[in-house]
């Protein structure tokens, strides 16, 4: 049997330490940050991105190099005979695409997944190939199973300020004016890798129940139903852990019979976009291994 690695990247909020609990390679994702070079979990913590992007200093995302991409498969094939690489979705970012140009140099032992996910719900598909793997999987097959099922998942994001919406050129000034003077909620969604809005709430309580209404209308009607437990329920914020962890009771309340919901930080690619204070919830439809 085929000894198969699992490598994604940090976008999938695995942690480097997690990563390593998991057996999993992570490959960190840079940020340019005034000027300056860092990469997130290796010189670039959660807090320390959030004291930037407060501060307003320019932040700007960017897809690993080719270098970087290569030299982790290379160094992980010492010990494994193919990789399964995951990275965030090809809608979100051009870092996909270069990576299954780079695989063609690898002779078929490196196999690119893109599932049109990110954040909890990419920690869900590395969790999934891991579990394929164990079950005597080929790299090819699990490749093929994530792909298959990748657009079973759904993220609505509530954001809790227009100002980096507006910097990023993802609305007019004139817009945001409005809608800070509304005091809009704008309730964002992710799916299969689009990032698009979804519907405007007044306060952060509306946007919840926005959310979480959403979540249902996923389960009953694209998931398999409630009842037979056919979802993973998550949640990701944004420097937002407390009231993540209110949420995180009312979720639990909305979908009784579920003892269990992830909870974790969004992507700092995501959260570059969006600011500090988001709330988001997502559903991942159970894989049948």
């Amino acid at each position: 049997m085929k000894k198969t690695a699992i490598v994604t990247d940090s976008n999938s909020g695995i942690t480097q330490e997690m990563g390593r609990r998991l057996g999993v390679e992570v490959l960190p994702m840079p940020f340019t940050i005034g000027g300056e070079t860092y990469f997130e979990g290796i010189n670039l913590s959660q807090a320390e991105f959030y004291q930037k992007l407060e501060k307003d200093v320019a932040i700007s995302t960017s897809q690993p190099s080719p270098e970087a991409v290569m030299s982790l498969w290379d160094q992980v094939l010492q010990e494994a005979d193919e990789v399964v690489h995951i990275p965030m979705s090809s809608g979100l970012s051009g870092s996909c695409q270069t990576a299954v140009m780079l695989s063609q140099e690898f002779d078929g032992r490196v196999h690119v997944v893109d599932n049109h996910r990110i954040s909890v719900t990419l920690y869900q598909s590395v969790l999934d190939a891991i579990a394929l793997r164990d079950a005597g999987y080929t790299g090819a097959e699990i490749k093929e199973r994530l792909e298959k099922e990748g657009l079973q998942s759904s993220i609505y994001i509530m954001v809790d300020t227009l100002k980096y919406l507006k910097r990023g050129g993802r609305i007019t000034p004139a817009v945001a004016a409005l809608g800070i003077l509304l005091r809009l909620k704008p309730v964002l969604q992710i799916q299969g890798g689009r990032l698009d809005t979804f519907a405007k709430a007044r306060t952060v309580a509306q946007a919840k129940t926005i959310m979480i209404q959403a979540l249902k209308e996923d389960v009953k009607n694209r998931f398999g139903g409630a009842k037979g437990k056919a979802v993973w329920l998550e949640i990701a914020h944004t420097k937002n852990e407390e009231q993540a962890e209110i949420l995180k009771e009312e979720l639990l309340a909305a979908f009784p019979g579920y003892a269990k919901v992830d909870m974790a930080p969004l992507s700092l690619s995501v959260a570059c976009h969006i600011g500090p204070g988001a709330l988001a919830v997502a559903c991942t439809k159970k894989m049948e291994i």
